[in-house]
């Protein structure tokens, strides 16, 4: 199942404009979500500071986690079971978000020691993996990609989901 997006690109001005796209892409993705068979993955890309991070806490938000969405950079992975369904409604048991930042990953070896292949098959999951261009090779043929860059000025980044 590949999801499409109605959003492409993005031009944010602020943290709340970058977690209001994340939103948006969360609801893309729930309304997809039901004739998904594996694994929604999506892979983020950009410098240090570009806004990654701050989408993933803003997608958190959007899919119910509750308390703060914090990047797994020292632990490498996150899991938060959230409290929207796919249909938007209450919560289902084993719907989770699985944050996975992978900027210090010394080798593959340590992804895949996390589970990577049961993680990525289960329907369940809406897998978000910063750093995501480190472990391209890992990642399944249908990874939603979203590029985040520096703008003109301190806040401005630009989002593009890729194809």
């Amino acid at each position: 199942m590949k999801i499409i997006f109605r959003m492409q690109e993005f031009i944010s001005k602020s943290d709340k404009d970058t977690k209001n796209f994340a939103k948006k892409i969360a609801e893309q993705i729930l309304q997809s979500y039901g004739a998904c068979k594996q694994a929604v993955v999506l892979g983020l890309v950009g410098d240090l500071g570009a806004g990654k991070t701050t989408f993933v806490a803003g997608l958190g938000r959007a899919l119910g986690v509750k308390g703060r969405v914090l990047s797994p950079t020292f632990m490498l992975m996150r899991i938060h079971r959230l409290k929207v369904s796919a249909e938007g409604g209450k919560g289902e048991e084993g719907l989770k978000l699985v944050h996975i930042d992978v900027y210090r990953l010394n080798n593959f070896q340590e992804i895949l020691d996390l589970g990577w292949e049961k993680i990525i098959a289960d329907k369940n999951n809406i897998v978000v993996v910063e750093w995501a261009d480190k472990v391209r090779d890992l990642l399944p043929e249908n990874t939603i990609w979203i590029n985040f860059e520096h703008g003109k000025n301190e806040k401005v980044r630009n989002l593009q989901v890729l194809k």
